[in-house]
């Protein structure tokens, strides 16, 4: 046995003895081999930690070229009682002595995570050599740099000390090399650097200039940016005396400031405030919260950039869907923000995959911070080319006379100038092409301009120039019509104002001409829609009242014309309706109003008053001969066929007839008594003719103690409000209630709505019961939603008449119940018929947006019971629409159909759909399918009182076990008792009544 084989067993067993009894005694790190002609070498892979070691670490170095392994002991020269620890070894096979740099910088772009980032800090401590000298520190901002010379032929173990736990990426650099490099970084962040501080100087004086909102905002995501870079280039540490690897809180803070000024420059160039009030309130939180994160930061800067990278992340993905929605919408500045933000989603990936690491390389870093200054630079770039395309360049100052100028612009007017002296009109050449003109056909002396005035409005024109040079004072303010082209006229609004001379004399007129002929038309319209009957286009009740006023107010001049009421209603008119379906019933009334206009003459009115109800003052007859063959004439009218289709239909009528027997005789009064000649022919079985005569009256006499009766029943409390539930469909929880009025007689018990609410509208108080009604039931709901379990969900829907919503006092009435109750905006509906829109389109229309403006929500009911326009119903704010129960109710082979078709309306108007009369099992089984957003009927509960309805939400607080909202049983929902005088189905102010089915 050689002594060469003892000595290499020797050693084993004394390795092996080391490594099983030396804790931290580590074995030799395979050698690094350092060539001459390599420039740089990534150790960050080749090193082995050795972390939890104490203060101190054994080593067995790598063996040497004699083979040897040695063993070395290393104790710590910094502050940290545990410091973790790097051992590699580096291996010099040349001849050559190496001069090599060991490079481990401060902060790594690569792998720093996204929560909890790695900002930066000296990592190196100190490095121990196993032979040779100890590597000098070399001077360095951003990284620790250590030289170390490697003799030929050895191989060197070095054991670094570390000051964090990790170090993200040290490298072996020839000295040269590294300095081309570090000079060749430090050129391009120059250059980045450059261009970041020209482009936020330029955005800065851009906002002094132009004083736009956008432009400090993008101005502010610059200053970040370039502090952001400052301080990743280090040249933060250079310009104030921050302490080497100490800058995590200003990198943390820059960082921040990134995302706090990116919100900031979305909500400020995409103007969110006009869009909705909660844009603000989230940029609002988003600001507060982002700020409160620079208090954290000095707390923890990591945890700070942290969160502020998720921001940046999420404000990308978020800012990304608002800009693509707005550009749907068409928004200008949306749609030249594409792609600008498709770059800014690609730098963020690109930042997400480097600081994940899963994008390595030395020039992540660099070339993300370029990047960045990419995305300031387009967003420069799209902030001014709005702004010179029109968007902010006129929100400079101006002065006066611009300012006079731009508004005039603004306002759509033209210019109108006569020059008194020279006799000389001078218009805009917008007057001329509104007309149909040539350029210059308006401009010339005085005379020749009026000549294309209305022929009525040319002399108290002239009248009013006259006026204006005599007196030298006032404003012209004329509205006239001038004659176009192809001979019709149009509309047009002066005002003016005489200008004098030195001489105190008027030298000219200047002022503006504005086309007013689609006001006028729009006046007329509705003009025309106050007084006429939309189906019919016949007169209306108003104006037949006022006819006939005017009838008996000649008749008291000359009594040889004395007017005659005639009232025609159709029997059994409803089931018609029901049976043959709602636009056949339609038919019906435009084919009798045609018959029964064939048989007036001029001085006659004809008038659809309600329904099925038509009348006529007729004039034209005296003799009552000649009286009782017209109505005999009506009623023949009436009772031939009428073909519909293929099929004929047969209508009977019943006439009253009422005669003024007294020259004092009131249109009112003489109206009441054809309607009780009227009533007294519907008793006797209609298809009668009846004429008024005092008996009658006698027999009305019990309606007019009624109405009495009604007129106390307010102050005297005998006026109650019962509740009818409201379903949601989806989950059959209770969404609301409609209010409903009932009347407790002291001596006749309870009287239905059906009984009243005729005696309310002949008597003018129907709008007080309204009034009454709504203000109980918003009261009602205000308390409800304060102390009722799942209150707060709750609506209540209250029915109003169509006499009450043509009171303009209903606008002023709603503001005033809503300030009293403090009730959320749409939680309180109003309620009117589908008749009310096409009797009055535009005004309804208009009531029913400043209803809206004033918070109140709103529901058309009884659709499908009238005739309808799709034109107006497209027109409707958001709200409701409440299908009638007797479309649910006909019989017809089209049912379904029609209801679907309502269905699909309703929702492509963007309006809830609420079904009613949902009574039967089999009613619900007939809509589940129709997608409808409510439902309300006898199958879900009767109308209860409050207290009632307090009993039910506590009870259905015990059942859903205090899980909102509340949810109906599998049982339909029902009151414990059914309440008095509740036996009809729910009528409110102006409803039908109508029973529930029968079982």
């Amino acid at each position: 046995m050689s002594l060469a084989f003892v000595r290499a067993a020797v050693a084993v067993l004394l390795l092996v003895f080391a490594a099983g009894f030396t804790p931290h005694l580590a074995r030799a790190a395979e050698p690094i081999l350092v060539e001459p002609d390599v420039k740089a070498l990534d150790l960050t892979h080749a090193v082995e930690y050795r972390r939890d070691a104490g203060n101190s670490i054994q080593v067995s170095t790598a063996p040497g070229p004699d083979g040897v392994v040695r063993r070395i002991e290393v104790r710590a020269k910094g502050i940290d009682p545990n410091p973790s620890w790097v051992v590699f070894s580096l291996s010099n096979q040349s001849d050559l002595q190496l001069d090599r740099l060991i490079v481990a910088p401060h902060f790594h772009l690569v792998g720093s995570r996204v929560m909890w980032p790695d900002l930066g800090a000296s990592r190196i401590a100190a490095i121990t050599p196993s032979s040779g000298f100890a590597p000098e520190r070399q001077t360095s901002q951003d990284s620790d740099v250590f030289l170390v010379t490697l003799d030929p032929g050895t191989v060197v173990t070095f054991v670094v000390e570390l000051r964090t736990r990790d170090l993200p990426q040290i490298g072996l650099w020839e000295p040269n090399a590294y300095k081309d490099s570090v000079n060749a970084y430090t050129l391009y962040r120059g250059i980045v650097l450059g261009i970041s501080g020209l482009l936020a100087l330029f955005l800065t004086i851009l906002f002094v200039v132009k004083g736009s909102m956008m432009f400090p905002a993008t101005a502010a995501l610059a200053w970040a940016v370039l502090a952001y870079l400052c301080i990743d280039f280090g040249f933060w540490n250079k310009v104030f005396a921050v302490g080497s690897g100490t800058d995590q809180l200003y990198r943390a803070g820059s960082e921040v400031m990134i995302a706090v000024t990116m919100v900031i420059f979305l909500y400020a160039y995409l103007n969110l405030n006009r869009w909705h009030v909660r844009y603000s309130h989230v940029m609002l939180i988003t600001l507060l919260a982002l700020t409160g994160l620079f208090a954290l930061a000095l707390y923890d800067p990591s945890i700070t950039a942290g969160i502020a990278r998720m921001v940046l992340a999420a404000l990308g993905g978020i800012g990304f869907v608002l800009i693509v929605a707005l550009a749907l919408r068409g928004y200008d500045r949306a749609i030249m923000l594409v792609p600008t933000w498709l770059v800014f989603l690609a730098w963020l990936a690109g930042t997400g995959l480097a600081v994940s690491g899963r994008l390595v390389s030395d020039l992540a870093q660099p070339a993300l911070a370029g990047g960045l200054v990419l995305v300031v630079l387009l967003l420069g770039f799209t902030v001014m080319q709005h702004a010179f395309a029109g968007g902010a360049i006129t929100q400079g100052q101006v002065d006066d006379s611009e300012r006079k100028a731009l508004a005039l612009t603004g306002s759509g007017d033209m210019i109108w100038d006569w020059d008194v002296l020279a006799d000389q009109i001078v218009t805009s050449a917008e007057a001329e092409e509104s007309l149909g003109l040539k350029r210059g056909r308006l401009e010339g002396p005085a005379r020749d301009w009026l000549d294309y005035l209305h022929p009525q409005d040319r002399e108290r024109f002239k009248a009013t120039l006259d006026a204006v040079v005599e007196t030298r004072k006032g404003r012209l303010s004329q509205t006239f019509r001038m004659r176009a082209q192809d001979g019709h006229y149009q509309w047009f609004r002066l005002r003016a104002r005489p200008i004098l001379g030195s001489d105190g004399e008027v030298i000219r007129c200047v002022g503006t001409l504005l086309d007013i002929t689609d006001m006028k038309l729009a006046q007329e319209r509705l003009l025309s829609d106050a007084i006429h009957d939309n189906l019919t286009s016949l007169p209306n009740r108003e104006l037949y009242l006022d006819r006939l006023a005017s009838d008996l107010a000649r008749a008291k001049v000359d009594n040889q014309r004395r007017p005659a009421v005639f009232l025609i209603d159709l029997d059994r008119f409803r089931q018609v309706n029901e049976t043959l379906g709602l636009s056949v019933g339609d038919t019906i009334l435009l084919t009798l109003a045609r018959r029964l206009g064939r048989l007036v003459k001029p001085l006659d009115t004809l008038s659809r008053l309600e329904g099925d109800r038509f009348g006529i003052v007729l004039v034209s007859e005296q003799a009552s001969d000649r009286l009782a063959a017209f109505a005999d004439t009506v009623k023949r009218a009436v009772r031939a066929p009428i073909v519909v289709g293929e099929k004929e239909v047969f209508l009977t009528a019943s006439i009253g007839i009422a005669v003024p027997d007294t020259d004092d005789k009131e249109a009112r009064t003489l109206v009441q008594d054809a309607e009780i000649a009227l009533a007294f022919a519907k008793k006797l079985g209609g298809d009668r003719i009846e004429t008024f005569r005092p008996a009658l009256r006698i027999m009305s006499a019990d309606l007019t103690a009624l109405e009495q009766d009604l007129r106390g029943a307010i102050n005297k409390g005998e006026l109650t409000v019962l509740y009818q539930p409201v379903i949601r469909a989806d989950d059959r929880s209770v969404s609301g209630f409609e209010a409903l009025l009932r009347w407790n007689h002291p001596r006749k018990g309870s009287i239905p709505p059906a009984e009243f609410m005729p005696i309310a509208v002949r008597s003018g108080l129907v709008a007080q019961l309204g009034l009454f009604l709504l203000d109980r039931a918003a009261r009602q709901l205000a308390d409800w939603r304060d102390h009722l379990p799942f209150g707060d969900t709750l609506t209540m829907s209250v029915n109003l008449s169509n006499r009450q919503i043509f009171r303009h006092e209903l606008l002023n009435e709603v503001k005033a119940i809503l300030s009293r109750t403090g009730l959320p905006r749409d939680v309180l509906h109003i309620e009117f018929s589908e008749g009310l829109l096409m009797e009055s389109p535009e005004f309804s229309l208009q009531m029913l947006v400043k209803l809206k403006e004033l918070g109140a929500g709103f529901a058309v009911d009884e659709f499908g019971m009238g005739f309808s326009s799709l034109s107006y119903l497209q027109r409707l704010p958001p709200g409701t629409l409440k299908v009638d129960q007797n479309v649910l109710r006909s019989s017809g082979r089209h049912r379904q159909a029609l209801l679907r078709t309502i269905a699909s309306l309703a929702h492509d108007l963007e309006l809830e759909l609420v079904v009613e009369g949902v009574d039967r099992a089999v009613d619900l089984e007939e809509v589940a399918g129709l997608g409808a957003d409510y439902l309300e009927g006898y199958l879900f509960g009767s109308p209860m009182s409050a207290d009632e309805v307090r009993k039910l939400m506590e009870k259905a607080k015990k059942a859903v076990a205090k899980v909102a909202p509340v949810a109906i049983p599998d049982a339909p929902l029902r009151v414990p008792e059914r309440v008095p005088g509740a036996s009809a189905a729910p009528v409110g102010v102006g409803e039908a009544a109508s029973g529930p089915p029968a079982a």
